[in-house]
């Protein structure tokens, strides 16, 4: 895989935009962050060295569902669609810890949703609602 290099601050995935590939951190961590329907920038969380970040676009292609920041200098593997597709054909075991990943994260997201509903959309005193501790667990 390719690797290619990040500056503090610089946006590596844009939400919305198209994304045919993954990362993964092989040094620095990343600010993981969606807009509120507001307007508002919602954190959602933070990543760090040898986790994985965009991963639904090599599943599904569609458009990202949040953006991608540098905290610090960042070195990133890149996974290719076609890099997936091969290991999916060739060595499909390669791609559970992939897996592991979309499920801990859906887990995490239906955790979300359930204190959503226990709160009754009540918000944090701000008008955002606290999710950055729950969201990409």
């Amino acid at each position: 895989m390719d690797t290619i290099n990040f500056e503090t601050n610089e946006i590596i995935i844009e939400e919305g935009t198209q994304g045919d590939c993954a990362y993964i951190i092989e040094k620095g961590s990343v600010e993981v962050s969606k807009i509120t329907p507001h307007g508002e920038k919602q954190v959602l969380g933070v990543l760090e060295k040898n986790e994985i970040f965009g991963e639904m676009a090599l599943i599904d292609g569609l458009p990202r569902s949040a953006s991608v920041t540098a905290l610090e200098d960042c070195v990133l593997s890149i996974c290719s669609k076609e890099t997936f597709n091969y290991l999916a054909d060739h060595n499909p075991e390669s791609l559970i810890p992939i897996f592991k990943v979309l499920v801990r994260r859906l887990r995490s997201t239906l955790a979300l949703v359930e204190t959503l509903q226990q709160n009754n959309g009540n918000s944090n005193g701000n008008g955002s609602l606290a999710v950055k501790d729950i969201a990409l667990k």
